[in-house]
């Protein structure tokens, strides 16, 4: 067996602890109890599911972004990077037959992404407020991710580095059902009934005026 077959084998692996991992905390979140909001109907809960998942994420809906537009832009580049590591590590074995404008293209993206990753345990160190918040989860997640980011952008010009990239994906991916990189399956949740219970107390999403007394 060579080292690509084996070290793949690792990442498919640790992609089916991840995924069973979370599939028992979606199981756990599922069971627990649902308190019903008694208050009156104000509005549509569609069109407030449908606002948290497309305005709602606008910099300039939400405070936070709007004063800290570096660190909005540091997350953006910073995920790009990771989804366009994921859709590399999914199409690697068929890297021979990207065109060259792609992987080039693929590895600017990663490179990006991995170096604002980087950026982020360091703007963590130097913040008080953002240090004091922080546990060593938090900069482990944030490590390996943009570790695995990193390697993304050497395999894709060096496809030589293929084995170290599969081991640390499949670490980063069994890693994730129980460190904040859960994130990525908890935002959908989040943003569905933050947009759902606010949308129909016609808080946001609404036609102006159409709700309205």
């Amino acid at each position: 067996m060579d080292s690509i077959f084996v070290t793949r084998t690792i990442a498919i692996i640790g992609l089916l602890i991840g995924i069973s991992g979370i599939f028992v905390r979606l199981a756990d979140i599922m069971n627990r109890p649902f308190r019903k909001d008694f208050s009156r109907q104000r509005g549509s809960p569609l069109s407030g599911v449908l606002f948290a998942f497309t305005l709602g994420m606008a910099p300039w809906e939400k405070e936070s972004t709007r004063i800290h537009w570096i660190a909005y832009l540091r997350g953006i580049f910073f995920h790009v990077g990771v989804f366009m590591a994921l859709a590399f590590l999914f199409a690697s074995p068929w890297l021979s037959v990207f065109p060259g404008w792609l992987v080039w293209a693929a590895a600017v993206l990663t490179g990006l992404g991995a170096l604002f990753g980087f950026a982020g345990i360091f703007m963590r160190l130097a913040g008080p407020n953002e240090r004091m918040l922080s546990l060593p989860d938090d900069y482990a997640s944030v490590f390996i991710v943009s570790l695995f980011t990193a390697l993304a952008t050497v395999a894709l010009i060096w496809a030589s580095i293929l084995p170290v990239f599969y081991v640390v994906a499949g670490i980063m991916l069994a890693y994730i059902p129980i460190s904040k990189i859960r994130h990525c399956v908890y935002f959908f949740y989040s943003k569905f009934f933050f947009g759902f219970n606010f949308g129909r107390r016609g808080v946001i999403g609404q036609s102006k005026g159409k709700y309205a007394e």
